[in-house]
């Protein structure tokens, strides 16, 4: 189920990323620092959620959500 919402999450991310950069008229070069920035917040928390999922950190740091 946990797969789902992160599945869910990451579309909404997407959809959000897309708006602002469709919609929001700004010079290219930010809005190549806003994507940039948004990836890798999204792969940090990424990574910490696997490895709250196979016991690298305790699930206190990073909990995760219940089945």
């Amino acid at each position: 189920m946990w797969l789902i919402q992160l599945v869910v999450i990451l579309i909404v991310i997407g959809v959000l990323l897309w708006a602002v950069n469709t919609y929001i008229p700004m010079d290219a070069r930010i809005k190549q620092i806003i994507n940039a920035v948004v990836i890798i917040a999204i792969v940090i928390w990424l990574l910490l959620m696997l490895m709250a999922a196979v016991g690298l950190i305790p699930n206190g740091a990073m909990p995760l959500p219940h089945p």
